[in-house]
């Protein structure tokens, strides 16, 4: 399966990069529950996405994103762009200014709730920016469905968490608290599109091959975890991921 960044190969890496960047960095703020506009923001992602579309429809892209002296006068204009792809000409020009929007006015003033509207915002801004980069790279791969280009966008969320070390084909959890069941949730979670059962030993290091998959196959039967035994692979489910988070902010494993 191809990559995100070869997926969008037609975008020069001074646009491409900063783009995965920052993608990246809101889905990992998202997972770490820093819901602060100032740690995730849909702001800086939508002036590079803006940047991408200028280019494309004018042939020739600028060497770096670049903010429009008024951004939502600038996206109206992008409609204009009959010869490109409609989404490019008005669903994503119209998504980008929401986009910028919750970056710079729902940070000031939240009263009158009892429901910090923090989280419903960053709800919002990963959603739009999730299904933004899915039509980036469906439009520029040339995908025909919208569920292949979805697939190469899940392959670049492989989240980041100090406690998990990470060289070449190696993982190990550094946090020695952490019990057999917490460490394989921690490195599927961050093993993007899937894990193998025998990476899964070798991270692990399970003396105990036997207790080992009993406590795979209670993740699997708790649907924390999928796997598939016939494949040897298991791949995190909502309910991991939920597990994930809840453990990542009380046992602070964002900082080691």
């Amino acid at each position: 399966m191809a990559t995100v960044s070869t997926a969008l190969s037609a975008i020069p890496a001074g646009l491409r990069d900063p783009l995965i960047k920052e993608y990246q960095d809101i889905v990992q703020n998202f997972l770490e529950q820093r819901w602060r506009p100032s740690e995730l923001s849909g702001g800086h992602f939508s002036e590079i996405v803006y940047t991408i579309l200028d280019g494309h429809a004018k042939g020739t892209y600028a060497s770096s994103p670049s903010k429009p002296a008024s951004f939502v006068a600038a996206c109206r204009a992008l409609e204009s762009n009959a010869h490109v792809p409609r989404s490019f000409q008005i669903l994503i020009p119209r998504m980008l200014p929401a986009l910028y929007e919750v970056r710079n006015n729902r940070s000031v003033g939240h009263t009158g709730g009892d429901v910090d509207p923090n989280h419903m915002d960053s709800v919002a801004v990963l959603s739009m920016c999730s299904w933004i980069m899915g039509e980036l790279v469906r439009v520029f791969h040339g995908l025909a469905t919208t569920a292949e280009a979805q697939a190469i966008v899940d392959a670049l969320v492989e989240v980041r968490i100090p406690t998990i070390w990470t060289k070449g084909n190696l993982k190990r959890i550094l946090d020695t608290r952490l019990k057999l069941p917490a460490q394989i949730l921690l490195l599927v979670a961050t093993t993007v599109p899937s894990a193998t059962v025998q990476q899964l030993l070798e991270w692990t290091e399970a003396a105990n091959k036997t207790h080992f998959m009993k406590t795979l196959k209670d993740l699997h039967d708790r649907r924390m975890v999928e796997f598939d035994q016939k494949a040897g692979t298991i791949e995190i489910l909502p309910p991991g991921t939920a597990a994930v988070q809840q453990m990542i902010r009380e046992k602070k494993l964002v900082g080691i």
